[in-house]
């Protein structure tokens, strides 16, 4: 899975399109992911220890992974990942970096 924790995303499809976010959390198993004000769902609750007023909270829910883009840094649109291999002067290792398909960008 290319997307990662603190990515930048953008939602491609569903009712929260063209939304960008952060990534929360990444569930790999799943191939799903929680974004930051996306997929906000409501859950009404009794009051109990760690709420006592109760009500209604407003809690982010997982969208999938086919359904965001990351956000390439140049550009601020949505764009596809690719990943490169080079060479750390430092340490003399191969080093997997990912790039954006569509401005070559390092991300």
């Amino acid at each position: 899975m290319k997307i990662r924790k603190n990515d930048n995303v953008v939602v491609i499809a569903g009712n929260d399109r063209g939304k960008t976010g952060k990534v929360l959390k990444v569930f790999r198993k799943d191939s799903k992911v929680i974004v930051e004000g996306i997929n906000v769902r409501k859950r009404h609750t009794k009051p109990n220890q760690k709420n006592p007023q109760g009500g209604i909270l407003e809690k982010e829910m997982p969208v999938h992974i086919s359904n965001i883009l990351l956000v390439d840094p140049k550009t601020n649109a949505g764009t596809r990942l690719g990943s490169q291999i080079i060479l750390d002067d430092k340490t003399g290792k191969k080093k997997h970096t990912r790039i954006s398909r569509t401005s070559g960008e390092m991300i």
